[in-house]
């Protein structure tokens, strides 16, 4: 199942207003790692349905998304709770990493 792409306002509403525990990727098209990564939270999206949402930004297209986080390139996966930060994982991760920071974030 794919991530369902976000763009400044639907992160603003789905993020803050919602406030589900969620994580966004920070990728780009270009991006070989990326391409890594994204197999692995679409796979771990199924097992988290209805928990958790898996969703992504492209930062060429959002560039004021990604800056207000002060990152340094990608991937970039953040996880948020109530609408506030919880943290991020950053690079190629293993679906390990990324579960153990979901359990964390559910527990929050």
């Amino acid at each position: 199942m794919l991530l369902q792409k976000l763009n400044a306002s639907q992160f603003e509403e789905i993020i803050y207003t919602d406030g589900n525990p969620s994580l966004v990727i920070f990728s780009r098209k270009s991006c070989h790692v990326c391409k890594e990564v994204m197999p692995v939270l679409e796979d771990l999206q199924s097992k988290y349905e209805g928990k958790f949402g898996f969703y992504y930004v492209d930062v060429e297209e959002n560039k004021a998304v990604f800056q207000r986080f002060s990152l340094k390139g990608v991937p970039q996966i953040l996880f948020f709770n109530f609408g506030e930060y919880q943290g991020k994982l950053s690079g190629k991760v293993e679906d390990e990493q990324i579960e153990e920071k979901i359990s964390q974030v559910l527990k929050a």
